[in-house]
């Protein structure tokens, strides 16, 4: 049987432009907030057409010492160039680029993955330090 644990990708997104890339603090202090900004197609940009676009990211924060992690935001991006005239024929394009933020007081993983309609799906990750 399949797990949805095998059907995620991973890459070094500078090479790879599905790769959701992670940009967050390394450390932080107690209580401070956690600004987090999430971009699929940093280094290489990503279609976003009718026929291949980034449909959603995720993020998550899995505190070190903790069972599960703590889902923080899902981001659709709904608009990739169709109206009733064709595909591509409207001008509104969405980028897969979302800006959230979290306070935590535990250090841990803040985890993304994001949904190609073309090339499944993908993930990342990066750890945060509280002091």
């Amino acid at each position: 049987m399949t797990s949805i644990k095998d059907l995620l990708q991973t890459a070094d997104w500078k090479s790879e432009k599905h790769v959701p890339v992670i940009e967050a603090p390394d450390t932080i202090k107690k209580g401070d907030s956690v600004k987090v900004t999430l971009t699929v197609g940093k280094e290489i940009p990503h279609p976003n057409t009718t026929e291949h676009h980034i449909r959603w990211i995720e993020v998550y924060f899995h505190p070190r010492g903790e069972k599960f992690p703590y889902q923080i935001g899902r981001f659709e991006f709904n608009s990739h160039g169709e109206s009733v005239q064709a595909p591509n024929a409207s001008t509104i394009y969405t980028q897969p680029a979302v800006v959230c933020n979290f306070k935590t007081e535990k250090s841990g993983a803040i985890l993304a993955s994001s949904y190609c309609n073309i090339h499944g799906l993908w993930e990342s990750a990066k750890e945060l330090t509280v002091e």
